[in-house]
């Protein structure tokens, strides 16, 4: 859950026997990868962009429609990840230290009963701009002690190694250097470079391509679910079902039957055989084309498969993808 509105962006796990009010926004959601990603400063600084403000101090406003329906998760928390697929070590670091974070502020609240939430992350937040030089006043004593009963460098660091595993499961590793340990996690800031604005605002435009594409790809019949058990019986009827379209162009010559390859049974091998193939194809193709040149039936399942492989591989940088002529098509970065 999360306070609709507040001065930091937060997100916690809330006990079950809880019942909420209307102030607070609350996921049914009980997995900490999920917490993870939502407590990353990825999420924070789409929550503040398309969020709105209320209040004396004018603080971000979450809005469960404008910020959290459209927000793209990244393939690594999808729920129904096995143990082979190459994301899971991601889904399992993600977890891992959603748990650490829920955990950690707990305890620290319940050893010490003066501190607030609030408390944490505005240490938390005067931590960040003495380590990059903003100009503000040093620490106070009772701040100093504020920041010792928090143990909030341990705070920091937890909240850094969340938005590394977050940036990496999106494969943006690149905005790495430039937003970690910046001002402005949890927060507007006013002491924000403009080389770390500059990188927000990449960020941002990557969410908003990468919601376009799941919006595409809903229309499709491609839905992402969160809750796969609970929501598709809720909402599966009214999901658009997935087009069985031709191949139409492959872009690529097909081998005689008795020359084509057999389809792998193991995941790593999956995501080599179709990017071996991206690499020997001439132009970027469709996933029919592949599933096209193996050996068998051409099923459902297996097209089904050979997209979620080329969504890995797009997911983890390895290829790249694009619109032509109304079609998904992949290649690899040449």
């Amino acid at each position: 859950m999360t306070v609709e509105t507040t001065r930091h962006r937060t997100f916690q796990f809330l006990d079950a026997s809880i019942r909420p009010d209307n102030m607070l926004v609350c996921v049914s959601l009980d997995t900490a990868e999920h917490l993870a990603v939502l407590s990353s400063r990825l999420n924070v600084a789409w929550a503040i962009a398309t969020g709105g403000w209320l209040g004396v101090g004018n603080d971000p406003r979450y809005s469960k429609s404008r910020t959290f329906d459209p927000f793209p998760f990244p393939l690594a928390v999808d729920p129904a990840l096995s143990s082979a697929n190459p994301l899971f070590a991601q889904q399992e670091r993600l977890r891992g230290l959603g748990e650490r974070l829920d955990s950690f502020r707990k305890q620290r609240l319940a050893e010490h009963s003066f501190l607030t939430m609030t408390d944490l992350y505005n240490a938390l937040e005067r931590l960040r701009e003495l380590e990059n030089g903003c100009a503000v006043p040093p620490l106070t004593d009772a701040e100093r002690d504020m920041h010792q009963a928090g143990l909030i460098s341990v705070l920091k660091e937890i909240h850094d190694d969340i938005d590394r595993a977050v940036l990496t499961s999106y494969g943006w590793e690149d905005l790495i250097p430039l937003l970690v340990g910046r001002p402005g996690a949890t927060l507007p800031s006013l002491h924000k470079s403009p080389e770390q604005e500059r990188a927000e605002e990449e960020l941002l435009t990557r969410l908003v391509a990468l919601n376009q594409e799941r919006a595409s790809e809903e229309k499709r019949g491609l839905v992402r679910w969160l809750r796969p058990e609970y929501q598709i019986a809720k909402l599966g009827v009214k999901a658009s079902k997935q087009e069985s379209e031709p191949v139409g162009m492959l872009d690529i010559e097909l081998p005689d039957a008795a020359e084509r390859p057999k389809w792998p049974p193991d995941g790593l091998e999956q995501l080599r055989f179709v990017r071996d193939f991206l690499f020997k194809a001439p132009a970027p193709i469709l996933p029919d084309a592949i599933a096209s040149g193996l050996e068998g039936k051409n099923t459902a399942k297996r097209r089904q498969r050979i997209a979620e492989v080329l969504e890995t591989l797009v997911a983890t940088g390895l290829a790249r993808a694009g619109e032509y002529e109304g079609q998904r098509r992949y290649f690899l970065p040449r």
